[in-house]
């Protein structure tokens, strides 16, 4: 349970706006690296397939601190642990602008991954709490992340014209500073009485939760490797494959962006449809695209590329809202923190694994259209954890009143 004597931003609670612009920081920061590493290893002596090497260790703390985050949560508060990420990653970034050589840079990263995991399990769980329209509201929520995906690569490709890799941090990390401020100043205090009333007094997790939650550790397992591979490598991939069409940095930066920013609203549509059709066979249809579509990315080049990577991006990403509005109806809120830290942990650190897979295919000779091959056949486990996940009655959810599900059965 949270305490209230971690003041002065003890119990307190925001808007969902600021939650969802930290989420967009959260996953903007994570991958500047991702199209400033060839710049950053010109500059080091390294090629882009040994440089990339480097950044694992921040995305395998993205994951792996996100337990000690939810416990810190826990022990302090949610909207301390809000605060202290913003300051984190921003002073991070701008300490990964003045690094010296490439283990500085590598640690930097680390850095900046220590404080990005403090989101997901606690900047989803104040969301979270409040029970009205989840699934709609992950969606958007899940837009704001991924349209963090989609800047980074387009801001970076600017920076990089005008300045290089250590600008690409430098200034971001400033922005985390500025938005710092005004995320604490507009901290209010939380009515947790009213939330009581508009939900179950219960700490029971639902029927066959341990059936669902075993669907939602499968699924998180291979969509966390499908999701970071590609955020990370499309656009590394639209540069060697859309040759083409141009040989600029910023406009291959700029088409990976409208790629995600354009995908990124499905998770609107699937939000959506989570709140009322069943997130089994939601889940099972989104898996079924991801297997077609980014199987067919791997098979394209320029437009014929561009076509299929946005329409994989949107079953990609449409995933996304999915888990977490199946784990708001499965577990309380006092577990909240801790399942969601697990869950991260398992798909961020999974999803760091994709960094030196491809380090490793690229240097044995392997193209990287192989690794969307490879993710291709990832999906299918998508698809078996949809079919794992159980059909669960209006009355067996613990995320509405009691009154209202009692309403949904009749």
């Amino acid at each position: 349970m949270q305490k209230s004597y971690a003041l002065p931003f003890g119990n307190k609670t925001i808007p969902d706006i600021y939650l969802n612009i930290g989420h967009f920081l959260d996953h903007f920061i994570m991958l500047i690296f991702a199209k400033s590493a060839y710049d950053a290893g010109r500059e080091f002596g390294l090629d882009y397939d040994e440089i990339i090497a480097y950044g694992a260790f921040g995305f395998v703390l993205f994951g792996g601190m996100a337990p000690v985050a939810a416990q810190l949560a826990d022990k302090f508060s949610r909207s301390l642990l809000m605060v202290l990420y913003h300051f984190g990653i921003g002073l991070a970034a701008i300490i990964a602008g003045y690094t010296q050589s490439v283990w500085q840079l590598a640690a930097s990263i680390a850095l900046i991954g220590v404080f990005a995991a403090i989101y997901h399990p606690v900047g989803i769980a104040m969301l979270i709490k409040n029970n009205h329209k989840i699934g709609f509201r992950l969606g958007v929520n899940g837009v704001f992340g991924n349209m963090g995906v989609a800047a980074a690569p387009l801001i970076t490709g600017i920076l990089l014209i005008y300045g290089d890799w250590r600008l690409c941090f430098a200034i971001p990390g400033m922005f985390c500073l500025a938005y710092g401020v005004v995320f604490a100043l507009a901290l209010k205090d939380g009515d947790d009485a009213v939330t009581l009333k508009k939900t179950r007094l219960s700490d029971a997790f639902a029927p066959h939760w341990r059936r669902a939650l075993t669907a939602l550790a499968l699924s998180t397992a291979s969509g966390g490797f499908i999701f970071g591979a590609m955020t990370f490598v499309v656009p590394r991939y639209f540069e060697i494959s859309m040759t083409n069409l141009t040989n600029s940095v910023a406009v291959t930066g700029l088409l990976a962006a409208i790629v995600y920013a354009m995908a990124s609203f499905s998770q609107i549509g699937v939000g959506w449809l989570i709140d009322r059709f069943s997130p089994k066979t939601i889940l099972f249809s989104v898996a079924c695209g991801q297997v077609v579509f980014i199987f067919l990315a791997a098979t394209y080049t320029d437009l014929a590329l561009f076509a299929a990577m946005l329409v994989a991006m949107c079953f990609v990403f449409g995933q996304i809202p999915i888990t977490d509005t199946i784990l708001s109806r499965y577990v309380p809120d006092v577990w909240r923190g801790k399942v969601l830290s697990i869950k991260f942990l398992l798909n961020l650190s999974i999803g760091a694994s994709v960094l030196p897979i491809c380090g490793m295919l690229m240097q044995a000779g392997f193209a990287m259209a192989n690794l969307f091959n490879l993710m291709s056949a990832v999906a299918i486990l998508v698809m078996l954890a949809a079919i794992i996940l159980p059909h669960q009655a209006p009355s067996e959810r613990i995320d509405m009143p009691a009154s209202k599900s009692s309403v949904l059965t009749k």
